[in-house]
């Protein structure tokens, strides 16, 4: 008895002393970068309060920057980095798509696109604006996907593709499908997809019939493998990127699945995609090469090449500058272009935005753009397919609506759109959501583009999504039962960490 009796002591003497170890690594962890203070505080009670799972948790999710291990992706970013600016002098295609292209911000006549472009070279200098791009806005797989197949089926040299979803579904399997097609022809196709994403497609073999094609290769983005004691499973590749043959690129927020196709019983999801030539394409190129020489150390000189970068030709009048973002870059750099772009707003935002749980600092933006005059519009879905998501957004209404800022609501579809426009010549679009998570965890593709008749298009389309919603009233919100308050700032409390 005394035995079993000091066997149970000692067990519980080093499983205490365990849990208070894991804790205070937590929390000093926790505490190394400067943070929401929500997030820090709801970590550190985690790991207090679950022993063993909190610590857990907050390994594979609560590490929100790159770690000393996952350092080699800026360093591998560096490498290409440096690479391509060698490749500079004995590339013509190379120099050309940069220098010959590059538009200086202080010589820009419109002072809002001066004062917003002065701030981004600061913030993504090696992303400078580029002029003569053609741009054009589609709306869903409806409009995107045939033109992205007529691409890959006309492509001659080459097929780059990313996407954070790929499903295991018709759609998926008619674009898998397309690119075999062409690798069997001599194309070289790269297709690179988010493990996490695409889990379904992943776990169910779907790719493993496509492993052996001559010149289809194939690779999943994670950068979770704990043999490498890597458990950053909450750092996801958000991009979606297709660049044939280095002339036509196509990115946006459409993922590869059925859902966003029309069918006779349901509409499809409402999302934006672009389809760009130009110089703007060679900076899509870049960014999927950086992201494939991470995952496959294939060797840069082989990826940096003519082929790949052509010579560009002036297809169109936008200006386009590639903001490229996620854990291995600055901290806080997609918060700030944000944030920069509505304080320089004079006239109007109109934002659209799937998820909207963004920074206090984008929040105190928008509340003093309402409440200097610009007219603040903001669309959201009435029905959110993550619940806490649509709820937490709903716990920030009332303090955007008291300074006069609009807020809509959706109906269904599912709007999946990320786009926002600025006064009447500037826009932001891409891959990002205004929330936490897009903001500083996943890797995102977002585009600045500057012309007056693309940014119309993108207006025009945003006040199609107003026509079909409800706006929010102030006085009706704000006597909305007490109880749903309640839920709603729990979701909000909860966004950080989620």
């Amino acid at each position: 008895m005394d035995q079993t009796a000091s066997d149970i002591t000692l067990w519980v003497v080093f499983s205490t002393a365990m849990h208070i170890a894991a804790f205070v690594a937590v929390t000093l962890h926790a505490l190394q970068r400067r943070r929401h203070a929500s997030a820090t505080i709801l970590w550190i009670f985690l790991a207090w309060s679950i022993p063993v799972i909190g610590p857990l948790v907050y390994l594979s999710f609560g590490v929100d920057r790159v770690t000393i291990k996952g350092l080699e992706r800026q360093i591998t970013n560096q490498l290409l980095m440096k690479r391509r600016d060698e490749r500079l002098v004995e590339e013509s295609a190379l120099r050309d798509w940069h220098q010959d292209y590059m538009t200086q911000s202080a010589t820009l006549e419109n002072r809002v696109s001066r004062k917003m472009n002065t701030a981004f070279d600061a913030i993504c200098p090696d992303h400078p604006l580029l002029s003569s791009n053609a741009v054009f806005p589609l709306v869903s797989g409806d409009a995107a996907y045939p033109l992205m197949l007529q691409a890959i089926r006309s492509a001659k040299h080459h097929i780059h593709m990313q996407s954070f979803i790929i499903h295991r579904d018709s759609t998926g399997r008619k674009f898998l499908e397309a690119l075999k097609e062409k690798a069997e022809e001599g194309v070289e196709v790269r297709l690179l997809f988010d493990r996490f994403g695409s889990t379904h497609a992943y776990l169910g073999g779907m790719f493993r019939k496509y492993r052996n094609i001559p010149n289809l290769k194939i690779c999943g983005w994670t950068q979770a493998n704990p043999l490498k004691a890597q458990f950053q499973i909450n750092l996801r590749n958000h991009r979606k990127t297709l660049v044939v043959d280095g002339h036509v690129a196509f990115f946006g927020g459409v993922n590869l699945a059925s859902e966003n196709v029309t069918t006779q019983t349901r509409p499809a999801i409402r999302d934006y995609h672009f389809k760009v030539e130009g110089p703007l394409v060679h900076e899509l190129q870049l960014s999927f090469l950086s992201d494939w020489f991470f995952m496959t150390r294939e060797s840069a000189d082989t990826l940096l090449t003519s082929d790949f970068f052509p010579k560009i030709i002036s297809v169109g009048k936008t200006r386009a500058r590639l903001i490229e973002s996620g854990p291995a870059s600055t901290p806080g750099l997609l918060s700030e272009a944000f944030f920069n772009a509505i304080v320089t707003a004079q006239e109007q935002v109109l934002l659209v935005t799937p998820y909207f749980a963004p920074t206090s600092d984008i929040i105190q933006a928008l509340r003093s753009a309402a409440r200097r005059g610009v007219d603040v519009r903001i669309v959201l879905p009435k029905h959110n397919n993550h619940k806490y998501a649509g709820m937490a957004a709903k716990a920030l209404f009332e303090e955007l609506l008291e300074t006069g800022a609009r807020i809509f609501l959706r109906k269904p579809p599912f709007i999946h759109a990320k786009a926002m426009v600025i006064d009447t010549s500037v826009a932001l679009v891409g891959t990002s959501n205004l929330d936490i998570r897009s903001l500083e965890l996943n890797y995102e593709t977002t585009a600045l583009l500057e012309d007056e008749k693309v940014v119309n298009d993108i207006k025009r389309l945003i006040r199609e999504e107003m026509a079909d919603s409800a706006e929010v009233d102030l006085n009706e919100w704000s006597a909305r039962p007490r109880l749903q308050k309640l839920g709603e700032n729990l979701c909000s409390l909860m966004t950080p960490v989620l």
